[in-house]
């Protein structure tokens, strides 16, 4: 009778034990973030339909904030600056990826500063403006010493470093894009966005799977996308993929107040972002470092295989 009774407890509780448990698992949280705005016309939409078409297409899947890294150096006219006040009107934040993209390598921690300084004085007349430097091509150091300049001089400046967990190559897909319509090939749309669902969400499962493997845990993400014609098509769509596979899409703001922001890596490891630097210092191979879409001669394979549309022939 008394194991009746504690068998008929038990299955009362477990209901509840596990309503528990399911609770503290922490939900995936992912921002979205853009390089190089604002980028010149593209090869399929201008600068200006570019970024109506990003404003529209966010505001329709409910994100809030994205974050704007504005290389200062192509805002050319009135029109390009239009389209960092648009950015900004429609509560998205901006920040600083330098005045010229340069190389750190090439041109040493004085002339790198001075180049963020002039960033920073075009950015001081817009509003929505965060205090974060994202490094051109992710890439922090030829040397230690440089590297190190360079961190004292942002914290010098207040500049918190913007980095990214999530590095994807939406931009050799466009290149291949200006390359198709240049060509005058005919590209099928829908195996394009296809393509870069693909891309995108494996790198997003790579550097998740990274944190969890590596770190103990998979940080609040903060993805690179770059201020292009492809998200301008199909952002939307990766958001709604995104959530469908249980990720909450966060604001830049909140992102950037995960611990892995403190999270200082010791190496001269660059690029693919800090989830894989942090790997880095912990002895992962290089070679697993990168997403296996991070390597132009399989993106050409794929696109030519199934984005552009054969030849008819009569």
């Amino acid at each position: 009778m008394v194991v009746r009774l504690l068998l008929a407890l038990l299955l009362l509780l477990l209901p509840a034990a596990c309503s528990t448990v399911h609770a503290e698992q922490p939900q995936k949280q992912i921002a979205i973030t853009f390089d190089d705005a604002p980028l010149s016309d593209g090869p399929l939409f201008s600068g200006t339909e570019r970024a109506r078409r990003l404003i529209a297409a966010l505001k329709a899947v409910d994100v809030d904030q994205a974050a704007i890294f504005v290389t200062t150096g192509n805002i050319k006219g009135p029109a390009d600056e239009a389209r960092i006040r648009a950015y900004a009107a429609a509560g998205h934040v901006l920040a600083n990826h330098s005045h010229s993209h340069p190389w750190l390598r090439e041109v040493g921690p004085a002339a790198y500063l001075a180049d963020i300084d002039t960033a920073r004085g075009h950015l001081a007349r817009f509003p929505n403006v965060r205090p974060w430097f994202r490094y051109p091509y992710l890439n922090e150091s030829p040397n230690a010493a440089s590297r190190d300049a360079v961190r004292a001089g942002l914290a010098a400046r207040g500049l918190q470093n913007g980095y990214v967990t999530v590095d994807v190559w939406d931009w050799a897909i466009v290149n291949l894009m200006a390359e198709a319509k240049g060509s005058g090939k005919e590209i099928d749309m829908k195996a394009l966005r296809d393509l870069y669902l693909e891309v995108m969400l494996s790198a997003v499962d790579t550097y998740h799977d990274m944190g969890r493997e590596t770190l103990g845990r998979s940080p609040a993400h903060v993805l690179l996308a770059h201020e292009n014609d492809l998200q301008a098509l199909f952002i939307d769509d990766l958001v709604r993929a995104l959530r469908k596979r249980g990720w909450k899409i966060i604001s830049p703001d909140e992102a950037f107040t995960d611990p892995i922001a403190r999270e200082v890596p010791d190496t001269l490891h660059n690029g693919n972002g800090r989830v894989a630097a942090l790997a880095a210092v912990k002895g992962v191979d290089p070679s697993r470092l990168r997403n296996r879409y991070h390597d132009q001669k399989l993106l050409q394979a794929l696109f030519e295989q199934r984005v552009i549309r054969p030849v008819r022939t009569k």
